[in-house]
């Protein structure tokens, strides 16, 4: 198809390089004002649900992060793992 096009482009090959912009142009923008705005409500792009779906319907502000349950083992502000894990003590026998 490529191949086709280019010989029936006409002008020689300042022609042709000329011709081939205008094409690559055109169905750029056939298609950025066109064809995507058509296409746009049919993409389920912007159809997010954030969660699992198996949230209570109660309180639309979500549940209370200030709230301990009982028999929970982290407190609302505990950290579930080391935040000093990354940054070992220095040994006694290290020196620079």
């Amino acid at each position: 198809m490529y191949a086709w096009i280019w010989r029936k482009l006409p002008f020689g090959l300042p022609g042709k390089i000329t011709g081939s912009i205008v094409l690559i142009a055109t169905v750029g923008v056939l298609l950025w004002y066109v064809v995507f705005p058509w296409a746009t409500p049919l993409l389920p792009f912007d159809d997010v649900q954030v969660g699992t779906g198996t949230e209570q319907q109660g309180d639309p502000a979500g549940p209370n992060p200030n709230v301990v349950i009982p028999g929970e083992e982290n407190a609302p502000d505990e950290l579930p793992y080391s935040d000093q894990s990354n940054a070992p003590h220095p040994s006694a026998g290290a020196t620079r």
